[in-house]
């Protein structure tokens, strides 16, 4: 992992350590990696939601305002990893034919599940305003960054 992610690793240990709450927790990190990171342009949570099993609710996020507060199992990118329970990294948003446009900035995007026990209970999802970005790094770092998260859901 590069050293940019490591200094960041870093810091969102000490983040999930503090006293504050857990939104504020989420909302320290998305502050983080999208003033930090140079590529990541929108970056937030989406939590299964408590009503409903099949649909993931918005969390903390930090970037522009979006439509999709509620997205369904299996639709758009955020969706299918709920379905799926894997990594999606879409280096290209108009290539990819089950995408929910946030913006028309958005050229890519990655989501990375949140597990707690072993169940999936979230992800985080970032979207860039670059097309194909997203490196092996990304994909490690973000892994750790929601293995860390998992601990105060």
């Amino acid at each position: 992992m590069n050293e940019l992610f490591e200094t960041l690793f870093k810091k969102i240990v000490v983040i999930l350590s503090s006293d504050e709450t857990r939104e504020e927790k989420m909302m320290d990190i998305c502050m983080l990696l999208s003033t930090r990171v140079s590529y990541y342009d929108w970056v937030g949570f989406y939590m299964v939601s408590d009503t409903n099993p099949r649909e993931l609710v918005l969390g903390p996020y930090v970037g522009d305002p979006t439509d999709h507060v509620c997205i369904q199992f299996g639709v758009g990118i955020c969706g299918q990893t709920a379905e799926t329970k894997r990594i999606f990294v879409v280096q290209d948003v108009a290539q990819a034919t089950n995408y929910l446009s946030c913006s028309p900035n958005v050229k890519s995007e990655i989501v990375v599940p949140i597990f707690k026990d072993g169940e999936f209970v979230g992800e985080l999802d970032i979207d860039s305003h670059v097309e194909s970005p997203f490196m092996k790094d990304d994909e490690i770092f973000l892994t750790r960054v929601c293995e860390e998260v998992s601990g105060i859901l």
